[in-house]
């Protein structure tokens, strides 16, 4: 009778061992090339470009949210708070109130305070904001282009194909890196450039 045993048998624990060495050694390795590609990978959030944007009023009308996270930011900066603000009044206003019919703003997020003769200082309210530009246009035409638009990131979804991108004929959003997530606009971009 001939024993069909091989000479050297594995052993179920030997076997089981080395079983459990391979998934470590594997678990591991996916783990620290998870941790590598995490670290190297900064997290990218949707911004537009102020000096590209063209106020088309897409931004207005295409974001997924019912309200867009675009909104018009003021420029505190570059503003002359003056009397006669183009991103304030409709074009040929028959008076420089505070009326309606004199705002270009659709919803009234513009806020007009009097300062002092002849200086205003003017706001926006964001929650009345719904970024159609319409202000922007204004002051960009007339004014020195203290208003601008801006995604704001702690309103936006962060789509992985902006609706509002897709559409934007000048190409003016992209992503950017979420630790510095605004594309600023003159005299604020220089304050935040680092030397």
């Amino acid at each position: 009778m001939s024993n069909n045993k091989p000479e050297n048998p594995v052993k179920r624990r030997d076997f089981l061992r080395s079983v459990l060495h391979t998934l470590s050694g594997i678990t591991l390795g996916g783990i620290a090339g998870f941790l590598i590609g995490r670290s190297s990978n900064k997290e990218m959030v949707w911004q537009l470009d102020p000096n590209i944007c063209v106020q088309c009023e897409k931004c207005s009308l295409n974001c997924v949210l019912p309200q867009s996270a675009v909104k018009v930011v003021h420029s505190y900066s570059m503003c002359g708070y003056c009397d006669l603000c183009s991103g304030y009044l409709q074009p040929g206003a028959k008076s420089r109130d505070t009326g309606a019919e004199n705002q270009l703003c659709p919803t009234g997020a513009i806020k007009r305070t009097f300062v002092e003769d002849p200086y205003f200082e003017y706001s926006v309210d964001e929650e009345l904001c719904i970024g159609c530009g319409k202000c922007v246009k204004g002051c960009d035409s007339f004014g020195n282009g203290s208003l601008y638009l801006q995604v704001r990131y702690n309103l936006c979804l962060n789509c992985n194909e902006c609706s509002i991108a897709r559409l934007c004929p000048s190409r003016a959003f992209r992503r950017v890196p979420a630790d510095s997530p605004y594309i600023l606009r003159g005299d604020e971009s220089k304050k935040h450039e680092v030397i």
